[in-house]
């Protein structure tokens, strides 16, 4: 059964929807069919390349080296720099609870 999904299709019906689109699609046909064959090469070059994407062994990463430490920098005073001064905290302080 090979059209199970159009129950009582036969021949003359095959055929007659045959005439029917060759009248309806006629002049179209051959744009048809070339759209229809590079729309599949197009689809087995997807699903090829999928295939190879798949069955690839993976390749090691190249090892990424860390940067080298550097020596802390000395920053030199300058005039708009803030200032802090080491003073005692002031002692007028509220207790603490």
């Amino acid at each position: 059964m090979l059209f199970g999904f159009l129950p009582g299709l036969g021949g003359p019906e095959m055929l007659l929807l045959l005439v029917l689109g060759i009248l309806l699609f006629g002049r179209k046909l051959p744009e048809i069919g070339r759209s229809v064959g590079k729309t599949m090469v197009e689809f087995k070059k997807g699903f090829k390349g999928l295939e190879d994407e798949v069955g690839e062994t993976p390749s090691p990463r190249a090892a990424i080296e860390p940067e080298a430490v550097k020596p802390p920098q000395r920053v030199t005073p300058s005039a708009a720099a803030p200032r802090f001064d080491d003073a005692p905290a002031p002692t007028n302080l509220p207790p603490k609870v």
